[in-house]
């Protein structure tokens, strides 16, 4: 569903992400890990065609991000950190705009926002202003925003800012359910919980470049092989991006 080919970003002489490979599976959950500057959100950015690869490539279900834009973007649902709302537009009328630049027609919208607002436990609100939304209810939102064309993968940056604990049960829980069904879920967080619990594999990007990727269990083995170090996501993550693993 995701192939990165050598896939560079470069801003004058600081080179952000640094010929990166890797790719996601139908149905998997990938968790892209990395500290702060590592190179995650510039790689999302060129994922969603936001930012112009210096070079390499990105292709989403076979479709190159560049060459083929419009074809990559009809099957992405993108959920950023910081998400942009029309806030003087009410729930149902921000999900009816959202489809119509999707292409979507008018008989198959009305039913997908019924769903998804009762999905996301909004439906008391469909009808009000976005600007009266609590934080976690304009997440929640943007989040059905996201899956109301079905697209075949999910991009996520930290998907859990703001979320109280119920809303964080509802949407591992709704991943989850979209993982089963198919739909491949490319991942970006700090919450390490968040990653061990929900993905199938794991990348972990520093300083522009993977240093890492497998399975939890894969990459935990690894770490206690060469450092003795009783293997957990934590201590991994620390030994990889906070020191080097033979100090």
């Amino acid at each position: 569903m995701i192939e990165l080919i050598e896939l560079t970003k470069r801003f004058g002489q600081l080179v952000a992400v640094d010929h990166i490979n890797l790719h996601v599976k139908q149905g998997e959950i990938f968790g892209f890990l990395g500290p702060n500057g590592a190179g995650k959100t510039t790689t999302i950015k060129m994922l969603v065609g936001l930012l112009k690869p210096t070079s390499g490539r990105a292709l989403i279900d076979g479709y190159d991000v560049v060459a083929h834009p419009m074809e990559a973007k009809r099957v992405v649902g993108f959920i950023p950190d910081q998400p942009f709302l029309y806030e003087k537009l009410t729930g149902v009328e921000f999900l009816k705009f959202i489809g119509s630049l999707f292409g979507m027609k008018k008989d198959e919208i009305q039913p997908r926002i019924s769903d998804l607002l009762g999905l996301f436990e909004l439906d008391g609100w469909r009808d009000e202003l976005i600007e009266s939304y609590s934080h976690g209810m304009k997440q929640r939102l943007v989040m059905s925003s996201a899956l109301l064309h079905n697209p075949k993968l999910i991009i996520v940056d930290e998907p859990m800012v703001g979320l109280d604990p119920k809303g964080i049960n509802l949407v591992k829980r709704i991943f989850r359910q979209k993982s089963e069904e198919g739909v491949s879920i490319f991942l970006s967080t700090h919450t390490l919980e968040i990653a061990q619990e929900l993905c199938h594999r794991l990348g972990i990007i520093n300083r522009g470049k993977i240093i890492a990727m497998g399975t939890l269990s894969e990459l935990t083995k690894d770490l206690e092989d060469k450092t003795g170090q009783t293997g957990t996501l934590e201590s991994l993550f620390l030994a990889l991006t906070g020191k080097p693993l033979d100090d």
